[in-house]
């Protein structure tokens, strides 16, 4: 069973529905609840199921109640979303720290979102645990409903383990010292057709050239590509097509 219950409370605008479930798929969490949206038939909804972009399976789950006390039945935490502190009510908490105390305990989470004009009322503010609170920028603090969704759906999903990045597999077969003197004798033998290295003069240019290929540690493909610059620079040089 989804441990996470996302919770929308009057939501105005479909796209915001719709987003607010791409954001939940994407993170791995599963359940939406709304609370007296503006629309009925909001979850059904164009602009809703485009948004969605792929997660019609979260609107498809989703439930409408009338109650934030229906949306928080069977959730043993709650957690408001405000820009605002209350002087009364519960604590306010900076997400990252909040996630990473209830990451270890049992809890059934409900993050709960205000409408998109007016935010948490203070008695539905009252109902909850604990007030998250974004840290945004002192003089610009305002988040689109979607996105402030998407940036606790992230912050929770990072404290209860997070994703493993897939990562390509790459077997760069490494070119071998032979392959890499080749290659630096064929380049310096274009370096000094076009000019750029005096024999007379080298200043320990190839040593030097020698030493950053090294360290770049080049495949077989790299160094064909070095010869093949060297071989163009002979060609330009020569004025040859």
């Amino acid at each position: 069973m989804d441990s996470t219950r996302f919770i929308l409370i009057q939501t105005s605008h479909p796209g915001n529905v719709g987003a607010t479930a791409r954001a939940m798929k994407v993170m791995g969490f599963a359940e939406l609840v709304l609370v007296r949206p503006r629309f009925a038939d909001v979850l059904s909804q164009e602009e809703t199921v485009a948004m969605a972009s792929g997660a019609a399976d979260i609107l498809a789950r989703a439930r409408i109640v009338e109650t934030l006390e229906e949306a928080l039945d069977g959730v043993s935490f709650a957690c408001a979303t405000a820009m605002t502190p209350r002087d009364f009510g519960p604590p306010t908490r900076e997400p990252r720290g909040l996630f990473a105390e209830l990451a270890a305990s049992q809890h059934k989470l409900g993050l709960v979102f205000g409408s998109e004009r007016y935010g948490m009322s203070n008695e539905d503010v009252y109902r909850c645990h604990a007030v998250l609170s974004i840290p945004t920028h002192p003089d610009y603090g305002s988040l689109n409903l979607a996105q402030a969704v998407q940036l606790l759906a992230y912050d929770w999903r990072q404290a209860l383990g997070g994703f493993t990045v897939a990562a390509r597999t790459v077997d760069p077969q490494l070119a071998d010292a032979r392959a890499v003197q080749g290659m630096l004798t064929h380049l310096q033998a274009s370096l000094e057709r076009i000019g750029f290295l005096d024999p007379a003069a080298p200043r320990k240019l190839m040593p030097r050239l020698n030493q950053l290929f090294n360290r770049a540690q080049l495949t077989q493909e790299e160094v064909h590509i070095l010869r093949g610059i060297a071989r163009q620079m002979v060609k330009a040089s020569s004025g040859e097509d």
